[in-house]
């Protein structure tokens, strides 16, 4: 059985420059295991004092970062790339302790996130410039690209990993510092990376992480002058304010927020198929994905059959503690998490929506929540206007193609949506129409790290992984040289 406490990367400290530290005041955040319910360790409750001594070394320290060649960061992150997919596993381990994710689900999150530190270690040797023809006799206007400085990083619990990677391996390649706020309830698989990323030779105070309350750590991270730029994942709500915090000083911002993502099966589709995305769109992390689908919208023709072949599928998930053997379902997060499903449950149901499976508290008891399926949906129901957040999969059924993309496109997000069909012009008019930063055609698996991750609407501002990822943390600098006129004859 793993313990947390005997692995090398475990650590009940923050990291400011070149010490791991407690909060100035000694006070502390206790880190439960949501399978167990058990607290398996603390982290310091810093505050913005600390914060603020973490931003001034991260733009000390900083300017030597920024002065390298994108070679020499380059070979350091290739080697925290190799550091992390050697110990793979035990960071599984670490993320499955704080998480609950099936162990399985949890390595993959580890060599996802890993994947873009290795894609921004080469795309960084690529942040390429212009020389653009100038209309003024000569000139030469020349266009270069240069690190923002400064960044804070605020990431969620659903990927402690993979979240952390995607932004830090974008801000280094790129020649800047950081300063990480992980969430509260999943800090370990954060400091984990911080420690790999020191053996692989990353200077200290380049990564700085710092652990606590989230309001007075972000506060300072959106209002102090020294850092340029503040990159959140996590819900609209959080995002309108830190947004609207960072404008007191003009920081460049990359919000990855909320979605309510529509999933849409025509008649025309491969149903086993569908079936198939669905599940892993769906109940993947216990459906605590920003990208789940959470509205699922099947063509009136087939609704019954494709109901069928969902109730089989979602009866072989095993919920389970994520360390166990054949577990495929973990629990939710915390006891907020499951109360919000079932207000969601209540809702639909109360609203002439059909249970068809699940709909309750798991026997595991603690946060353990029955694999869900409730037929007959509404529209006006919650998941209409809110993401769910839970193993519950709600049905609604439609007409004609016209009116399932109205339906998906009714909603103030636009993160991502998937859709099911094997027409060809269905599949070019449908990827069109729908409102949304990421579409999944025939596919329930969208994320990897050379494509552009974001959204629209309320879903956010910037793009994650991919060459426009890298420009996220770069500013773009154009220079006027005017050269004095020579008189040179022209020989015929």
């Amino acid at each position: 059985m793993f313990e947390i406490k005997s692995s090398r990367f475990f650590e009940e400290k923050c990291r400011i420059g070149d010490k791991w530290c407690d909060a100035d005041d000694s006070s502390v955040i206790e880190i439960t295991n949501p399978a167990t319910q058990q607290v398996i360790g603390t982290v310091p409750k810093v505050g913005a004092r600390e914060t603020a001594r973490a931003i001034e070394v991260a733009s000390v320290q900083g300017k030597e970062w920024a002065s390298r060649t994108a070679k020499e960061r380059h070979g350091l992150l290739k080697k925290w790339f190799s550091l992390i997919i050697d110990n793979q596993d035990e960071l599984g381990q670490i993320l499955v302790t704080e998480q609950g994710k099936p162990l399985a689900e949890a390595v993959k999150e580890v060599a996802y996130g890993a994947s873009f530190i290795e894609w921004f270690a080469e795309e960084g040797r690529r942040a390429y410039g212009d020389i653009i023809p100038s209309g003024i006799p000569n000139t030469e206007i020349r266009v270069t690209k240069e690190p923002v400085g400064v960044v804070g990083i605020i990431i969620p619990w659903n990927f402690p990993s993979a979240m952390i990677s995607r932004k830090v391996g974008a801000a280094l390649a790129a020649g800047c510092s950081c300063v990480i706020k992980p969430a509260e309830l999943t800090p370990y698989s954060a400091i984990a990376l911080i420690k790999l990323a020191e053996e692989a030779g990353i200077p200290p105070g380049i990564l700085n992480l710092v652990t606590g309350d989230p309001q007075v750590i972000g506060k300072e991270l959106t209002t102090n002058p020294i850092v340029k730029k503040l990159s959140f994942t996590g819900s609209t709500a959080v995002g309108k304010l830190i947004m609207q915090q960072c404008s007191s000083t003009v920081k460049k911002v990359s919000l990855e927020l909320g979605g309510n993502a529509p999933f849409i099966v025509f008649e025309d589709a491969d149903l086993d198929a569908a079936v198939d995305g669905l599940m892993v769109s769906k109940f993947r992390n216990s459906g605590q994905t920003c990208v789940c689908a959470n509205r699922i919208f099947v063509q009136a023709a087939i609704y019954d059959k494709f109901l069928a072949k969902l109730k089989q599928a979602v009866a072989k998930l095993i919920p389970g503690d994520g360390m166990a053997d054949g577990s495929t379902q973990g629990p939710l997060i915390n006891e907020q998490a499951v109360v919000k499903v079932e207000k969601h449950i209540q809702d639909m149901l109360d609203r002439g929506g059909k249970l068809v499976c699940g709909g309750k508290r798991h026997e595991l008891g603690g946060t353990f929540f029955e694999p869900t399926i409730i037929s007959e949906v509404q529209i006006g129901s919650l998941p209409c206007h809110e993401e769910t957040f839970g193993p519950v999969a709600p049905l609604y059924k439609f007409a004609t193609e016209e009116e399932a993309v109205t339906m998906a496109n009714n909603t103030q997000y636009g993160l991502s949506a998937y859709f099911y069909s094997s027409d060809l012009e269905r599949v070019q008019r449908v990827s069109s129409s729908l409102e949304d930063g990421i579409i999944g055609v025939n596919c329930g698996i969208i994320s990897n790290e050379v494509s552009p991750f974001g959204g629209v609407k309320e879903s956010g501002i910037g793009r994650e992984g991919s060459k426009y990822g890298l420009d996220e943390y770069l500013n773009i600098k154009y220079t006027l040289f005017q050269y004095k006129a020579q008189n040179i004859k022209r020989r015929i």
